[in-house]
């Protein structure tokens, strides 16, 4: 399990209609405050703010394809031009168990990344499987370098 702890974050948000919206600013857009995106704003101010990831090298709701199916990887961080994490954002409820991992197992054949991320705001479980088919499960993030 990563210990996360989150930055102080002054989101701007707003209400349109019944929906509350939040600013997302690495997509430059208002998007719709679900639970699953609370826990995407968070993760990703961790990672430019706590872990210094460059902003710019980082995409949100990247969309990949799966044969004929196409899916989105909640966050996606570059290395360079090439893929190097995937972290895939659950609400709050939603236990971290086997089905998460194996999505985002699918979503890496297309992007073969050395680390795969899995978090609910609440707990979150990263991966190191470079150059291995089994994936190891890892304390921390690594640091930008």
């Amino acid at each position: 399990m990563l210990a996360i702890e989150y930055p102080s974050v002054n989101f701007k948000t707003k209400q349109q209609g019944n929906q509350q919206l939040i600013f997302d600013e690495f997509r430059k857009k208002w998007v719709v405050l679900t639970p699953e995106e609370w826990v995407r704003q968070h993760f990703l101010y961790y990672l430019v703010q706590v872990k210094d990831y460059p902003a710019a090298l980082i995409a949100v709701e990247k969309e990949i394809r799966l044969g004929e199916l196409k899916k989105r990887c909640d966050i996606v961080v570059y290395k360079g031009q090439k893929p190097w994490m995937i972290i895939e954002c659950k609400e709050q409820d939603t236990a971290l168990n086997e089905q998460v991992i194996a999505q985002i197992l699918r979503y890496n054949i297309t992007l073969a990344v050395e680390y795969l991320v899995i978090t609910n705001g609440n707990y979150s479980r990263a991966f190191y499987i470079a150059n291995s088919p089994a994936t190891a499960e890892i304390d921390s993030l690594p640091d930008w370098l």
